[in-house]
């Protein structure tokens, strides 16, 4: 069952877009008035639980999240594509090139939870939890993962948004999707990477990435985005734009280059 969707572009490289645990299909709106419309086609999508699909009930797993891309990509008529994949959406992302290697061009991780998941003490652990049905805790999170240096005002907007935009069900279900999900022994490692993550993000941080992604995807890179935290997209949109459009260009080169060296 293809998810709700929204396109912003028609150019020829196809991009599908994930969320994170706190956004939905619409979380990158401060972003899209930047994008290059000519060159790509960005798909923005929702999960069963969140946004325009608040409403239908699923497993609440990467594995559903991953299946649900790929039958969004056929109804499209996306044979083969990129992908961008925020927090929660970076493993979903990882997910999908695990299984379907052959459709996917590149990866565009922004602050992405790694595919072996994230473990986390006790009482850190129990505010996550507690986070779906506690607006409160929700800022807690929000404000840690963004260094504590935002705005009051845009951290409850945060809040409130990822509570009304998703069902508590969903929520809460899909912290044990990203917290407990490994697959990593299933990563082949083929595909070029671009993971960004914020100065300012005290758990999704450089160190993490080389300890992952690094490690696994030879053709992998960190990039570290100045004066951002958990969420480039709403706290510095127009250098996350600069920094994956021209990630996803390079790759557009070699795979022209490619296709003409094969004709």
């Amino acid at each position: 069952m293809p998810n709700t969707f929204h396109r912003v572009g028609n150019g020829p490289h196809p991009v599908l877009v994930l969320h994170g645990w706190f956004g939905d299909a619409r979380s990158f709106e401060q972003i899209e008035p930047w994008l290059s419309g000519h060159a790509f086609s960005y798909v923005f999508m929702d999960y069963r639980g969140y946004g325009s699909m608040q409403e239908t009930r699923g497993a609440y797993t990467i594995d559903e999240i991953a299946a649900d891309a790929l039958a969004l990509a056929d109804a499209l008529g996306f044979s083969f594509f990129s992908l961008i994949g925020h927090s929660m959406g970076g493993m979903a992302i990882e997910r999908i090139a695990a299984c379907a290697p052959e459709r996917v061009r590149a990866l565009v991780a922004i602050a992405p939870v790694p595919c072996g998941g994230i473990s986390y003490d006790t009482a850190t652990r129990r505010l996550l939890e507690d986070a779906a049905g506690c607006v409160d805790k929700r800022k807690i999170i929000i404000d840690r993962s963004t260094g504590g240096r935002l705005p009051s005002s845009w951290i409850e907007w945060k809040a409130a948004y990822s509570a009304t935009h998703s069902s508590l069900e969903a929520f809460a279900a899909y912290f044990r999707a990203w917290a407990d999900t490994d697959f990593s022994n299933e990563i082949t490692g083929q595909h070029p990477v671009k993971v960004l993550v914020g100065e300012h993000d005290p758990t999704f941080n450089a160190g993490l990435m080389a300890q992952t992604y690094l490690r696994r995807y030879p053709h992998a890179t960190v990039e570290i985005l100045k004066n951002a935290g958990h969420y480039p997209m709403n706290e510095t949109p127009l250098a996350l734009v600069a920094a994956f459009e021209s990630f996803l260009a390079d790759t557009t080169a070699v795979a022209n280059t490619h296709y003409s060296s094969a004709l």
